[in-house]
């Protein structure tokens, strides 16, 4: 993709960007609808529009920008639609929290920041992927050796190989996964 100037995605680009950024999209309108059938439509109704109406984008960030925004407004427009519809789904003030620009913001780097951890982990062997992803659901160290039926110590050799692969990916987003971290608690 081009840095500078107006430009249309190209197929094989409106492509890579779906399989890029259509997961994280996902979980993030989720994050407004709780409901991830829903939400995946709403994803879809996005991707759908920029391709009928050739949208035109200045940068790869503006791109970015407009897919959260735009699945914002959608899972908006969506609670609204059902509130109407059904007798007081949310309060006035739970949906005005919702509109909020730091709830938009902290959600959107929630949704990147995963999108960066889970990148990482499908990098990992299979089984370390499989103990990290556990550990992340807060799994203790006996719980994962008693789900995957394994020793405890082989818990521990794993998360130990997976820690020290993932380490060099994810050293550039220390400060987000931080903020993550340090908000979901």
């Amino acid at each position: 993709m081009q840095n500078t100037g107006i430009y249309k995605l190209s197929l094989k680009e409106y492509e890579n960007l779906f399989d890029k950024q259509y997961v994280s999209l996902c979980l993030f309108a989720n994050n407004y609808i709780s409901d991830l059938e829903v939400s995946k439509d709403l994803v879809q109704d996005v991707f759908i529009k920029i391709w009928e109406y050739k949208i035109k984008f200045q940068s790869e960030n503006s791109i970015k920008s407009y897919l959260y925004t735009s699945v914002k407004n959608k899972s908006l427009d969506y609670l609204k639609n059902k509130r109407v519809k059904t007798t007081d789904y949310f309060s006035i003030a739970e949906m005005e929290k919702l509109e909020t620009e730091p709830f938009f913001l902290s959600e959107v780097v929630i949704s990147e920041t995963s999108s960066i951890i889970e990148q990482a982990i499908n990098t990992l062997p299979n089984k370390c992927a499989i103990i990290i992803r556990m550990s992340i659901k807060n799994f203790t160290n006996s719980q994962i050796a008693e789900e995957l039926n394994i020793s405890i110590n082989t818990v521990k050799t794993q998360k130990k190989i997976a820690y020290k692969k993932l380490r060099p990916l994810l050293k550039d987003h220390f400060i987000l996964i931080a903020f993550i971290f340090d908000n979901l608690n």
